[in-house]
């Protein structure tokens, strides 16, 4: 049995996903102030870069009990009609996190290409995580 690589499931995500640019991201935070930035780092991560300023850390181990309003974990203060834009650290799982939480029926959805770097070298602040 041949297994499928990692860089083979991240490529058939970004097939059937949408990505945008840091700059694309500004103009859809100006044109859609509800937007919801996510990152789904790990918690490790964060405490030693921090995260952008306002984004809403939901770790990728997490993400879709946490969407999922019939699951235990869910968290009610995310509407399932907001805009949601995915970020990790390069763009590899936010691909996958993306493509999974589309399967689940949510549409308004994308991620960052380039991932946590390329947002601030767009200019974006980033905020301590403890």
């Amino acid at each position: 049995m041949k297994l499928k690589t990692s860089k083979q499931l991240v490529q058939e995500a970004m097939d059937k996903i949408k990505t945008i640019t840091p700059s694309e991201l500004k103009n859809l935070q100006k044109k859609n102030p509800d937007l919801i930035l996510i990152d789904i780092r790990d918690i490790r991560e964060l405490k030693k870069t921090g995260k952008i300023l306002g984004a809403k850390h939901m770790p990728r181990g997490m993400l879709e009990f946490w969407l999922d309003p019939e699951s235990p974990y869910y968290k009610k203060e995310i509407s399932p009609d907001v805009t949601k834009v995915l970020y990790c650290a390069s763009n590899w799982r936010s691909a996958l996190a993306t493509k999974s939480i589309q399967e689940m029926g949510f549409n308004n959805v994308c991620h960052v290409r380039g991932g946590f770097q390329a947002i601030i070298d767009e200019g974006y602040e980033t905020e301590d995580v403890k």
